[in-house]
């Protein structure tokens, strides 16, 4: 095994073959890093570790991973938030392996976007199994994590918006659904959807909620507000986000 090099808060542990799936092990036990080590051998994979949830999100953004895989008991942050906050700009594969076995915890982590869950201790010949699932489903394309189109600039990892290199202030709730807009940017996202998202299930009818923050957007968004390039209306079925 090569020695250890830290990337922006992960620790590289093994592999660099630059053609090997990368694995962003979350994990702040000395023993599950050991076995997850000989379970993923450096011919295989190329291991990058992360011991919290603050270094798991730096490494997310500058490793950019194939598939993590995700404690839930870290010493900083609990790990259905990192997984919240991975899935506000990546759809990458994640694991969660973790002691916690109730239903709730299990329902918990995959509504946040978990793919998988394994419960410890598990066999190394499940882990590979359940890695190699994701990673062949993981093969269609994902969002770049920087949605770029004309002079718009949406920086998801960093949650900075750029309009001719010029910093866009935004409400939280603007940024959310400009969000999700970028995320399923050149898609048709109709008003049940967007409203489900960002305001919640019980406003999925208050259309004009969503109306009026749409509206906001493109204030700050759009050169000509009433003549939008980015942020296009389906008329009667909701809205798209322009893709290059």
């Amino acid at each position: 095994m090569q020695s250890a090099t830290r990337t922006d808060g992960a620790v590289a542990a093994q592999g660099k073959g630059k053609n090997l799936p990368r694995v962003l092990v979350v994990d702040d036990e000395v023993s599950v890093l050991r076995f997850l080590r000989a379970a993923l051998p450096g011919s295989e994979f190329t291991l990058f570790e992360a011991e919290n949830g603050h270094a798991a999100l730096a490494a997310a953004a500058a490793v950019r991973p194939d598939i993590i895989l995700q404690d839930l008991g870290l010493p900083d942050l609990d790990g259905v938030e990192v997984i919240k906050r991975i899935r506000e700009w990546s759809q990458v594969p994640i694991i969660v392996l973790s002691v916690r076995d109730s239903d709730d915890d299990k329902v918990g982590a995959l509504d946040a976007g978990a793919d998988d869950y394994l419960i410890k201790p598990f066999s190394i010949a499940e882990l590979q199994a359940r890695i190699r699932v994701s990673l062949r489903r993981s093969l269609q394309q994902a969002p770049e994590p920087v949605y770029r189109c004309g002079e718009l600039e949406v920086d998801l990892p960093l949650r900075r918006v750029r309009l001719s290199g010029k910093e866009v202030v935004l409400t939280p709730t603007e940024y959310e659904l400009l969000r999700l807009l970028v995320t399923h940017a050149g898609r048709v996202l109709t008003h049940s959807q967007l409203l489900k998202q960002i305001w919640g299930v019980a406003h999925v009818e208050q259309q004009n909620v969503l109306r009026v923050t749409i509206r906001n957007l493109r204030q700050k968004i759009e050169h000509d507000p009433s003549r939008p390039y980015y942020i296009t209306t389906e008329v009667g079925v909701g809205y798209r986000l322009r893709s290059e």
